[in-house]
This record gives C-alpha cells, structure tokens and sequence, in this order.
C-alpha cells in the first residue's frame, strides 16, 4: 500500500498505486527475478538508468524526490504488493526519484524489456500497470516533482524554450524565477552564476547545465542516449507525429524492431493542438498532448525505441537494394543503419516576413496553445493570426483566461477554412474579436520582449497599433523535406513526398520514389491533413512494411534473427 503526499494523491488513488494481490504476483513472477534487499539499499537512483520496475513481496521501500538543492523529501512508502516504478524505467531511462528499503525487502524485479513482456502477455494485468505508469507521470508532471530545475528571469526566451521542450516532451520540471524566488537566488550564489549566463538547469544526476540546446538538456536527463552503430532496425521511423507514431506502434506489435526519430518532441503539431473535437471515439473532446502521450506509452509498451529529440539531416540508400541498408545522418554526427524507412517529418510552422521578427520570436510569439501558454498570457490581450482550425481552437483555449483575444484573418471569413463548429463557437466568445481582411504589419518591442503590434485593415490606408506581449501564430505551414536533397526522393512543385504511381512505376502504396523508403501523413503529396488520416496512414504503411521485409527475406537479404517480417505479413493477410 502507498501513502503519498498532497500533491500525487486524488480520487485516482487505487489506480495510481495498485496493490498486486498473491494471484498477480503468481501471474508476474515469470518475468521477473526476485532479489532480496538490507535496509539502506536502494532500488532505484535519481538520474541513474536502474534495474527497472519492481513488485514488493515483502518489506517496506520509501520513494524520495529532490528539491532544487539536492535535499531530499519523503513522498510515498510501498509495503508488499506495492508496484513500484515509472514510465522512465519502462522505456529504460534514468528514474526520476529515489527508492530506498527501509526494512529488509524482498521483491520481484522487471527489466524493461521483460515488463513490456509482462504487459503483453497479461492483458488485464498489464493494462493495470500501465494505467499506473500513465496517471503517475501525470502526477509528477502537475507536481513538478522528479524532473530538472530551470532557474531564469521571467518571459526569458531561452527559459521558455526550455519550458516548451519539457513540456512538449512530458517531462516534469520546475522553475525558479531569479528575480523573484529566494531559493533561486540562493542557487545562484551556491554555484556562483552570473546573471549573464542564465538559465542555468540542474539535472537530476546533479550536472549544471549553462544556456544549454535542447540536445544537451535531453542528454543530461536521459531523455535520449548513444544509438548503438552496429544495430540494424527493421524500420527507421523520421518523425514522431500521429503518422509516425501510428507506425511504430503497429510495426513493433507485429514484431518488427523499430527506431523512432524526431527533432524536437513527441507528438507534431497535433501534439500542439489545445483541443482535438473531430476524432473519432472522443466526443467531448481531447488534447492533443494527451491524445499523443497515450500514443508515445502505447509505442515504449511495445518495445519501440526512440531517439528524441534527434535531427536526421541527410539519407543515403543501399548500393545493393537487397543486402544493404539505409543510412540516416544525425546532426550530432551518429548514423543509423535500418533496411526500410518511414518519412513521417510533416512540416515546419510558416514564419512571419516581418522586420525584426528574429528578436521576439523565442519570447513572445507562439505556434501552439497549451495550458503553459495560457498561464503565461493570463489576463492580458493577445494577437492571433490565422483562420485555420487550429487558429479556431486556439482562440477558444485561450478565451477563458485572457483579457481579450484579437483574431486576424486575411480573408472575408472564417467560414472558407475553419469548420463550422469552431466558426459557431469562436463568434460566441464575447472577448473574441474577429478581424477579417486584416494583415500585420509590424512589431514593437525591446529587449527581445514584444510590447505592441501593427496591422492594416483592407477597408483602411492606415496601420492600427495595439499593446499586446504574446503573439500566436496559426498561418500554415511547409513541408519538412530538405533534410532529403540528394537522397534521390521525388518531390512535388511545393516540396511535398510523391508517393505510390505518383512516385513512378511498380511503387506500393505509399512508397516513395525510393524503394523500401514510404511517406505517410502531411509531409506526403495529396495528404489529408487531419489526426485520423495520419494515423490510417501509419496503419496503412505496416502492412506495406512487413510486405517489403518479406520480399527481401524472399530474396536473400538477412532479416533480424529476433524478428520474422515474413511471418507477420502472412498474419496480417
């Protein structure tokens, strides 16, 4: 049984922390290895890649996390029965928190790879312990408890970009403001930092990180580690949308070893959205971050690895279609080895041609809206500029907790773009004013913050001027295919993948000019830009998978010892 503390207990209780009855753990045992522990021993090491996840048979075990100066804080006591562990060790990565015995322990444990096992083979089983994994990275995420520690000046660009990463990656963090919070004055003075040289991170391993990129910050806590060179993946997965994630998750249930690559987050831009209305089986609705993470779960379940955040910049195909292997450049100078590849790398958010853009675009100007960003705009007015479904949504998010919100459409409406729903819903919201046939125009600010925007209306020869510090921007996007010149990958005339006839002769379904390379979801030509067609689409691309995999087993080619593709294209036939 667990005791937790204020901000991880709720109703959720019972679901959060499962006690394993004596049948559970008869049903578990055959996956795991028991091991017997002396109190002082510790199951698991903040920052440190453990053993895994454990089931306690007997004894007590207490879970501490880390405040910002490495002082630790009891939160929650497993006694026997309690499931202890997190989606971390699932996906083989550094434990947030510590686990230590108290008492002398016995207990069953589950290295990753054998808990994933676990969760397939016991279905009701597993499906309670993955809920349990899923609702506490929730609550450590509401907490802020478990991850780095972020110390900065406030509505600082770099801060915010570090929020932003963390966030969209569903990593928990917490947030010092140097200016106002004593405890980060205090940090500063203990590892003495210049104000110049801010933010600084503290990782849970300890390490301090000054100004770092978001690689560097993914590799300090273990988000993303060395990919092995001498491995060959089924299938190299080059971004981690709905399409992409899709994927992974119905190529590696049919057992195909499959990598995952992205180089930013998890996600997408539906990932981004504030609110899906239109997919199917959520009729009131979801996010898009809760709709991916369950997706990103649903992918470490079955045993997909991932490498994010990770930038592809070049793809070389085999000299000999049958016996080689593509190769994926990385930005950080790695290679990967895969005898098939998925292009799901969708598209870049269109920037704004405005002067000075540069200087506020970390700061002050948004390409999504997320519960982070309404918080960071509460009870101010804000610009947003687009007429898209996605401008539509949100313009609605935002609503509830801002002062005003004024929409800019270069068009005669919204009723062209936007569906019909989100056109009834945004000209109900008293604080919503719709501006149509409006452009900006200009930006005013200093330091790298935004303080006011322009824009001209068609009906006027004149600019309008309002204050304003955030800027959301909904006006399109571009397809995300330059890391492809000169890998022999047809492109339309606005560089969107050709896929299938289009591509040229012979070509499977969604196959691109390229032979066992596909293109699925936005980035693909003709695509249906909705979550529901990426997804199809991931679908859709398995099969074909497993259908190439097949043919070159049938042709010689030497398929992974631990995977059968042919065997698999026959079950799905």
């Amino acid at each position: 049984m667990a005791e937790a503390n204020p901000p991880i207990l709720d109703e959720r209780h019972d679901q959060i922390f499962p006690t394993m009855e004596p049948a559970d753990i008869e049903r578990a045992r055959r996956f795991g290895v028991i091991r017997r522990l002396d109190a002082g021993a510790t199951l698991a090491r903040a920052g440190e890649v453990g053993e895994g996840l454990a089931i306690i048979l007997s004894g007590t075990v207490y879970i501490y996390s880390h405040d910002s100066f490495g002082q630790r804080q009891h939160i929650l006591t497993f006694g026997a029965g309690g499931f202890i562990g997190e989606m971390a060790q699932l996906a083989g990565r550094p434990s947030l928190n510590d686990a230590e015995v108290q008492e002398p322990v016995e207990v069953l444990v589950f290295a990753p790879e054998r808990m994933r096992a676990l969760m397939i083979a016991e279905a009701e089983l597993g499906e309670r312990m993955m809920r349990a994994l899923i609702l506490r990275r929730v609550r450590l995420l509401k907490a802020g408890v478990g991850g780095p520690v972020i110390v900065g000046p406030a509505e600082d660009g770099n801060v915010l970009r570090l929020e932003g990463f963390l966030a969209r990656n569903g990593s928990p963090y917490e947030t010092l403001y140097a200016e106002t919070d004593v405890e980060a004055q205090s940090l500063l003075e203990r590892f003495h930092v210049d104000p110049g040289q801010l933010p600084i991170v503290l990782c849970p391993n300890g390490s301090l990180l000054r100004d770092p990129s978001e690689s560097e910050l993914a590799r300090c806590i273990g988000l993303v580690g060395p990919i092995d060179p001498n491995r060959v993946f089924d299938v190299a997965i080059v971004g981690a949308g709905p399409a992409g994630l899709a994927t992974a998750v119905y190529g590696a249930s049919e057992g195909l070893s499959v990598l995952v690559l992205d180089c930013r987050s998890f996600g997408g831009q539906a990932g981004a959205s504030s609110r899906i209305e239109n997919y199917l089986g959520f009729p009131t609705g979801i996010s898009g971050m809760a709709l991916m993470a369950r997706a990103y779960s649903q992918a470490a379940k079955f045993g997909v690895e991932t490498a994010i955040p990770n930038e592809v910049i070049g793809l070389d195909a085999p000299e000999d279609p049958v016996s080689g292997h593509f190769i994926l450049h990385l930005a950080d100078g790695e290679r990967v080895s895969a005898r098939s590849v998925v292009i799901a790398s969708g598209v870049n958010y269109r920037r704004l041609a405005i002067e000075n853009f540069d200087e506020y675009e970390t700061s002050s100007v948004h390409y999504w809206v997320s519960q982070r960003e309404a918080k960071l705009c509460a009870g101010q007015e804000v610009v947003l500029v687009g007429a898209g479904n996605a401008a539509g949504q949100g313009a609605v998010y935002l609503a509830p907790h801002v002062g005003k919100v004024w929409m800019l459409a270069r068009g005669e409406g919204l009723q062209a773009s936007m569906s019909q729903y989100l056109v009834d819903r945004v000209s109900g919201l008293a604080n919503v004013e719709v501006l149509t046939r409006t452009e900006l125009k200009g930006l005013e600010g200093a330091d790298g913050l935004l303080s006011a925007v322009r824009w001209r209306r068609a009906a006027s020869a004149e600019e309008e001027r309002r204050s304003t510090r955030h800027l959301f921007l909904f006006i399109g996007a571009d397809p995300n295919s330059e890391w492809l010149a000169g890998a022999g990958i047809a492109l339309d005339a606005k560089g969107f993948v050709l896929t299938g006839a289009q591509a040229g002769e012979n070509r499977r379904s969604l196959e691109t000019s390229q032979q066992g390379v596909f293109a699925i979801g936005d980035i693909r030509s003709g695509s249906t830009k909705r979550v529901a067609a990426a997804v199809g689409e991931g679908a859709q691309v398995a099969a074909a998978l497993h259908a190439y995999l097949a043919t070159r087993a049938e042709r010689g080619s030497q398929i992974s010892d631990n995977h059968a593709p042919a065997a698999a294209a026959q079950r799905l036939a």
